[in-house]
C-alpha cells in the first residue's frame, strides 16, 4: 500500500499534463501511486498519460469512456485508490519539489491527522510565482506557547476557525483515504465542484493539522480555463451550496456553523458577480435573482 495516492484529471489541459505528471513522479519521495484521470478529453492527454504509464510502474492510467467532469473523474480516481492519504492535483498545476516529503514529515509528526492543509502560490503565465495572500493562516506556532492558537499541532475546525478563509479547493489538502471512505465522501458534478467537498470535510474532520510550506503550484491559465471561461455553468454555484446546506441540515450538532457557511456564501457570490468575464451578459440577471432567493432561504436566524 502507497503512502500516496495523487489523482490528476485530465481534460484539454495537454500543453501543461506533461509537466504536472513530472512535478510528482520525479518527487523525492518516492512511496506513491499517481491515478492519472483521462477524462475522455479530445486532446492527446489519454496518449500522455498512456506513455508516462509505460515509463513508470506507479502511474496508473484510467480513460473514462465520456466526459464526465471534474468532479466525477476524482470520484474514479477515488475509487481506484490505494494509498493512505489521498491528494488532487489539476492536470495543469504541478506539486512543488520536496513536497510529498514534506507533506509526509507532517504527517508522521502530527499522527495521522484526518486532513492535512498545505499552502500554494499562484504561476502567471509569465512564470512568477506569488503565495497565497492569507498563508499566515497556515502558520505553525510555538507548541510551548499555551496562550498561542497556532501552537496546537493538530485541533478540529473550532479552533481554528479562520481556516475557512482559506481558498476552499481540495488541491490544498491531503485526506485520509479511510476517513474519506467512512464518511462517503465524493464530487459532485458542475462547476465549483470543491465547495460540496471541502466544507463537509473540513467540519466533519476530528483530527486536522496545518503545514506552513508552499507544497501546489496553481497555474494561472490566460485563456481556457474554467474560472476564466464565460458560462452559464457558473449557475451551478447555487446547487451546490444547496448541498452544503443540506449537509449542515443532516447534522444537527453542526448548525453553529451556519452563520458561517452563510458569510462564506455571500462573499462566493460576491466573486463571481464581479469577476470580469465570468457571468455571460445574458446569465446576469437569473444570477442575482437566485442569489438574492439563497440569501433568504440560507440566511441565519437573528
Amino acid at each position: 500500500m502507497p503512502r500516496f495516492s495523487v489523482i490528476v484529471p485530465a481534460y484539454e489541459v495537454q500543453p501543461y499534463l506533461n509537466d504536472c505528471l513530472r512535478s510528482v513522479l520525479e518527487q523525492d519521495f518516492t512511496d506513491l501511486e499517481l491515478i492519472a484521470v483521462d477524462d475522455h478529453s479530445p486532446d492527446a492527454c489519454g496518449a500522455i498519460i498512456d506513455e508516462a504509464a509505460a515509463c513508470d510502474p506507479r502511474v496508473r492510467p484510467v480513460h473514462l469512456p465520456e466526459n464526465a467532469g471534474l468532479g466525477r473523474a476524482r470520484n474514479a480516481g477515488i475509487r481506484r485508490a490505494t494509498g493512505d492519504y489521498l491528494l488532487f492535483l489539476d492536470g495543469d498545476d504541478t506539486l512543488a519539489p520536496g513536497s510529498l516529503r514534506a507533506i509526509a514529515d507532517r504527517l508522521a509528526r502530527t499522527g495521522e491527522p484526518q486532513v492535512l492543509v498545505f499552502d500554494y502560490a499562484r504561476v502567471d503565465w509569465t512564470g512568477e510565482a506569488v503565495r497565497n495572500v492569507r498563508a499566515e493562516l497556515l502558520r505553525q506556532g510555538d507548541p510551548e506557547d499555551p496562550e498561542d492558537p497556532h501552537a496546537r499541532q493538530v485541533f478540529r475546525l473550532d479552533q481554528r476557525p479562520e481556516l475557512l478563509r482559506l481558498l476552499m479547493v481540495a488541491w490544498n489538502k491531503a485526506y485520509r483515504r479511510d476517513f474519506v471512505r467512512k464518511e462517503g465522501f465524493a464530487f459532485p458534478s458542475g462547476f465549483y465542484e470543491d465547495t460540496p467537498w471541502t466544507f463537509p470535510v473540513l467540519l466533519t474532520a476530528e483530527s486536522i493539522a496545518a503545514l506552513d510550506r508552499v507544497c501546489v503550484h496553481y497555474r494561472q491559465r490566460r485563456r481556457g480555463g474554467i474560472l476564466r471561461t464565460a458560462s452559464r455553468r457558473h449557475l451551478d454555484v447555487f446547487e451546490q451550496y444547496d448541498r452544503v446546506f443540506r449537509f449542515l441540515d443532516a447534522r444537527p450538532g453542526l448548525a453553529h456553523w451556519r452563520p458561517a457557511l452563510f458569510q462564506r456564501m455571500v462573499d462566493h457570490f460576491g466573486v463571481i458577480a464581479t469577476a470580469p468575464g465570468r457571468l455571460p451578459v445574458r446569465a446576469r440577471a437569473e444570477f442575482f435573482r437566485r442569489a438574492s432567493a439563497h440569501h433568504r432561504r440560507y440566511r441565519p436566524l437573528g
